[in-house]
């Protein structure tokens, strides 16, 4: 007859290491970081005019590097370069921090502008 084993002994021995290289990986889908690149623009972008769409992205992912594109609409007059360098830093700031990847490029592309003013006040003119 064998002796019948209660699996104490098993929990004596040391669990083997497995390298990092052989445990396997996290992927993380191209649609997942376009939605974290499409929020941090609407972070970067703020108060949306009226009638305006929130931000969209899309974005390709190849070996742990994210090239991102993102659409918005704007109020006009503003300072588009200064508000689209807003939405860049904004986008590769939170990619780079919520999954890790690196993001060195980001196009944003400004869809429309949406007058907030009248013609015309927009300096204190009246017609």
């Amino acid at each position: 007859m064998t002796p019948v084993s209660t699996g104490a002994g098993a929990l004596d021995r040391p669990l083997p290491v497995v390298p990092p290289g052989e445990r396997g990986g996290t992927r993380i889908a191209d649609r997942v970081v376009a939605k974290i690149a499409s929020q941090a623009a609407r972070e970067a972008v703020g108060t949306l005019p009226p009638g305006a769409g929130r931000p969209s992205a899309s974005v390709v992912v190849h070996h742990e590097v994210a090239h991102v594109r993102v659409n918005v609409e704007l109020d006009y007059p503003c300072d588009i370069g200064a508000r689209c360098r807003s939405v860049r830093h904004r986008v590769v700031e939170r990619v780079e921090a919520l999954v890790g990847m690196q993001v060195p490029e980001v196009v944003v592309q400004v869809e429309r502008l949406h007058l907030v003013a009248a013609l015309g006040t927009v300096q204190g003119r009246t017609r």
